[in-house]
């Protein structure tokens, strides 16, 4: 039986991919790469869909740290925005992490309800392509969406993963999927800054957080897996030596 790979697009989406799909979710600016950092650097880290949702999470933890927004501004009581290069930085990855963004943290949420969800950005798309290509019969790669819009980073990283399914063997299912790859197949890392999450990121002096995600293109030989709310980062030995050339980064 053929194997397949989608790309799509908004939180909404995910419900068609319910059953018999590993459901990956992308919102490259901000919250997909937010959220793999954290986990990266050993700090458990939780997505949550509202603002009451991160503050009763908060209660059943010790000394959590709150991370998001929600249209662009940061929720009272939070620690921090959500911002990558942010938690990059931190000390004391003790403290949890629960994250809520606009539109990323819901798109995460949905796909909890999946029967295989999984979390990718820029920094880890070849070893998320990698991985699902082991065990998985039919992909769905969606970005988060913000306003309607697919937009230019996520649908770029979607584009990228979908590639990379397709040269082992996957079909691109439908004319929209075969388009985007099209598109983004040759496009360099800084593609996206053409885009209005840049102009946004850039406006509002969020410079940080653009320059940690271009300059951390393809960077980290890891999945990661979302179980009941919480990032996971599987081990490194889940990724088959056989496919792993080419995962260093290219920054």
């Amino acid at each position: 039986m053929a194997r397949s790979v989608v790309i799509d697009c908004l939180p909404e989406s995910v419900s068609r991919y319910r059953r018999g799909y590993a459901v990956v979710a992308i919102d490259v600016v901000r919250a997909t790469t937010t959220a793999i950092t954290a986990a990266a650097t050993g700090r458990r880290c939780f997505v949550v869909p509202t603002v009451s949702a991160a503050f009763d999470l908060a209660g059943r933890h010790e000394n959590p740290l709150l991370l998001g927004e929600q249209a662009g501004i940061m929720p009272s009581g939070f620690d921090l925005n959500n911002s990558p290069a942010a938690v990059a930085e931190l000390g004391e990855i003790e403290r949890p992490a629960i994250l809520l963004s606009s539109s990323g943290t819901r798109l995460c949420h949905e796909a909890l309800q999946c029967d295989a969800a999984f979390l990718a950005c820029l920094r880890n798309f070849t070893s998320a392509a990698v991985f699902l290509d082991r065990g998985f019969q039919n992909v769905a790669v969606i970005g988060a969406g913000s306003h309607g819009e697919f937009r230019e980073e996520d649908e770029m990283c979607c584009a990228w993963i979908a590639e990379r399914l397709a040269d082992f063997g996957y079909r691109p299912r439908g004319e929209t999927t075969r388009s985007i790859i099209e598109k983004w197949k040759t496009a360099p890392a800084d593609a996206w800054l053409r885009g209005n999450s840049a102009a946004y990121l850039r406006n509002s002096g969020q410079i940080a957080d653009l320059n940690f995600i271009r300059n951390h293109i393809d960077d980290l030989q890891a999945v990661f897996r979302l179980r009941n709310g919480e990032v996971v980062m599987e081990s490194r030995a889940a990724i088959p030596a056989s496919r792993t050339t080419g995962l260093e980064s290219v920054a």
